[in-house]
C-alpha cells in the first residue's frame, strides 16, 4: 500500500494536467486579480471624496498602482522592475539604515571592549563615542566588504569551537 499510494497520487496528478483541469496562466497587465486603480470603480468613489489638495495629490499618485476590490493600492512583490519602487528600495533602504545601527554598536563595543569599565560603558553609554561610531557607520557595506577581504570580518576554523557530539 505504501508503493501505490505515491503512484496513484502521481497518475492521478498527471491526468489533472493533461486534461487541463490545472487553471492556465495568463500574462495581463493585471497581476493577481487586481486592476489600474484609475480604472477600479471603488477607487474613483475614494478619490471623489478626497477635500483637501494633498488628498487629491495622493489619490492622483496612487491612481497609477494596482488595487484590488476594496479600492486600496496594493504593493507588488514579483520580481519585475516596473514595480521596484513597491519593493525592492524600499526594502534595500531598510537593509541599509539596520546596517548601520548594527555596524554603529559593533563599533561601540569594540572601541570600549578594552577599557577597565567596559561594562559601565555598555550601561551608561559614552555619548561622544557613540556619536563617533554612529558617523563612522555610514560607510558599513564599504568597511563590511574591506574587512571581508582583509580576513577580519571571519574566523578561522581552528579557533570556532564545535559541540563533541
Amino acid at each position: 500500500m505504501r508503493r501505490l499510494l505515491p503512484r496513484l497520487c502521481a497518475v492521478l496528478l498527471s491526468a489533472f494536467l493533461l486534461f487541463g483541469l490545472a487553471p492556465v496562466a495568463r500574462a495581463e497587465a493585471s497581476v493577481a486579480g487586481l486592476t489600474p486603480c484609475a480604472e477600479s470603480p471603488r477607487f474613483q468613489q475614494r478619490a471623489a471624496g478626497a477635500t483637501t489638495d494633498q488628498a487629491k495629490a495622493r489619490f492622483a499618485m496612487y491612481s497609477q498602482a494596482l488595487c484590488g476590490t476594496d479600492g486600496l493600492p496594493h504593493l507588488i512583490v514579483d520580481g519585475r522592475w516596473s514595480h521596484a519602487g513597491d519593493f525592492i528600495i524600499p526594502g534595500i533602504a531598510f537593509l541599509y539604515i539596520a546596517g548601520c545601527i548594527g555596524w554603529a554598536g559593533r563599533g561601540y563595543l569594540m572601541a570600549i571592549r578594552g577599557s577597565k569599565d567596559a561594562t559601565m560603558k555598555e550601561i551608561q553609554i559614552d555619548v561622544p563615542l557613540a556619536f563617533k561610531s554612529t558617523l563612522a557607520a555610514a560607510s558599513w557595506p564599504l568597511a563590511a566588504f574591506a574587512e571581508f577581504s582583509g580576513k577580519k570580518l571571519t574566523e578561522s576554523d581552528s579557533k570556532i569551537t564545535v559541540s563533541p557530539r
